[in-house]
């Protein structure tokens, strides 16, 4: 298959690539500050023709995500504490200025529930931010011990699993908002990413060591020290990402700190 991107390569670094929820495009985004869309073809042979590219002015895209209607694509900077939405049907590009109550230098990382009704933000010092998907308004604010690096929703979207960089994995009840749990990842130095599987089975911890642990999530909820199910060591520099296939069978670990470091589990 040709590059998904032939039509348009980015001018800088990609910093995230996503196919959409229903349709047959994929999205591309990163420093060169444009959010591009592709048509996915099935032929071989044939390259994906670009839908279109939207640029945003001084803007170097830290993360880039679909909705989970597909209609919107929310892009954080790489030093903004704003943010845009995209909005796909209407063509309409909405600068997020400024969330009330939510006091940041920075908004990087985020989150959006597989239910598609919240918005999770990362922000400094251990604070999360728990925004309405709809209004993208503040609901409420949560905070972990030390540093938030990772985040992830449960499929059902009523659990969030928050790493630290202490390497404390939180978990939190989303409508209650309170901290049910929390539990140590074993030989963890610093945490880097986390993901939930589909079927809410397992929980995968990266840290700064390259070692991913996998754990099961009714391990996690009751135990403080819990043994991982199977530790993965081959990776030699940070694992910086770590996800699940949707049918629970293949997990990707990687890193992006050396070219290729990408293991199929």
């Amino acid at each position: 298959c040709l590059p998904a991107n032939q039509e348009r390569f980015a001018n800088g670094k990609l910093a995230t690539v996503q196919f959409h929820p229903s349709a047959q495009v994929v999205m591309t985004a990163g420093r060169d500050r444009s959010v591009s869309l592709f048509q996915v073809r099935n032929f071989v042979i044939c390259y994906n023709p670009r839908i279109q590219s939207i640029y945003l002015e001084s803007f170097p895209i830290y993360k880039a995500c679909f909705s989970v209607d597909g209609e919107q694509v929310i892009a954080t900077g790489t030093h903004h504490k704003m943010f845009f939405v995209y909005d796909m049907m209407s063509g309409s590009i909405i600068p997020m200025q400024k969330v009330r109550g939510v006091e940041e230098r920075f908004l990087r990382d985020f989150e959006v529930s597989p239910d598609g009704s919240f918005m999770l933000l990362t922000g400094t010092s251990g604070y999360l931010h728990l925004l309405s998907m709809k209004t993208k308004e503040l609901i409420s604010t949560m905070k972990v011990n030390g540093r938030c690096t990772a985040s992830a929703f449960t499929p059902d979207s009523s659990k969030i699993y928050s790493y630290s960089k202490e390497g404390e994995v939180f978990i939190w009840d989303v409508r209650s908002r309170k901290c049910l749990h929390k539990f140590e990842d074993e030989g963890s130095l610093e945490g880097k990413c986390i993901a939930v599987s589909k079927n809410n089975q397992y929980v995968a911890c990266g840290s700064a060591s390259g070692v991913v642990n996998l754990y099961t999530t009714d391990v996690c909820l009751k135990e403080n020290h819990p043994k991982p199910v199977k530790a993965i060591m081959n990776l030699v520099t940070s694992a910086t990402c770590v996800t699940f296939n949707p049918t629970t069978e293949i997990l990707a670990v990687a890193s992006r700190e050396t070219d290729e470091a990408v293991k199929l589990v």
